[in-house]
């Protein structure tokens, strides 16, 4: 496989087709090599337009979404951002690259070591790979610049809205399978959010995410 080549097209025929115009997100898929962060077994599939399986169930996201996300979050130099559900390490990568820095909670000790592994390789220094359940937030370095979650959530829970900094943004997906949206939710005041659905999608859920309480008649 010429891999250049495969990155190309993939940026080509997937990602821009996904309404992905934004030159500096594209130039960044050539700077940050998706292969780099793709388990072993499945870099035939690096550029391909699916979900890659990581240990225990988990799962990369196409690289359409990714890219997407990155697109309507639009980072600047100075924002902090926090990152739910580190995955391979590679949406962190990106958002460092455009970012001041990227804390991302994982919940998996085992994706944390590989996450870690990975963003070590690739030289990429302004990241911190924490483990822990962050699917109700994470108060630590609170209020955050941005916060991605990169899992579905039934619902967005308040927690995140709280911990987020005016002018701030939130990239989730919410709802259940097969009909998912990506949301991008800006806080505009201190007590008023936008709420902007930017795609539909179905992808798995958070790993720890709470459950949603239903009546039963």
């Amino acid at each position: 496989m010429n891999i250049e080549q495969a990155r190309f097209n993939m940026i080509e025929q997937q990602i821009r087709p996904w309404n992905v115009l934004d030159q500096d997100v594209l130039d960044l898929l050539h700077v940050v090599k998706r292969e780099q962060f793709v388990p072993q077994g499945y870099q035939n599939l690096a550029f391909a337009d699916v979900e890659i399986p990581l240990p225990g169930g988990e799962a990369m996201f196409n690289p359409k979404i990714e890219a997407r996300i990155l697109q309507e979050l639009n980072l600047k130099k100075h924002e902090n951002v926090l990152e739910v559900g580190a995955g391979s390490g590679y949406m962190a990568a990106l958002m460092a690259h455009q970012a001041r820095h990227v804390t991302t909670v994982e919940i998996s000790p085992e994706i944390k070591a590989l996450a870690e592994q990975n963003l070590q390789k690739a030289g990429i220094s302004n990241v911190s790979v924490v483990e822990g359940n962050g699917a109700n937030g994470w108060e630590k370095d609170a209020p955050y610049d941005v916060i991605v979650i990169s899992g579905a959530l039934e619902n967005l829970p308040e927690t995140f809205l709280k911990q987020l900094k005016v002018g701030g943004r939130i990239a989730a997906i919410v709802g259940n399978a097969p009909a998912m949206q990506c949301v991008l939710v800006t806080r505009v005041s201190e007590a008023a959010y936008d709420t902007v659905t930017v795609f539909e999608t179905n992808v798995k859920q958070l790993t720890g995410a709470p459950a949603v309480s239903r009546f039963t008649f």
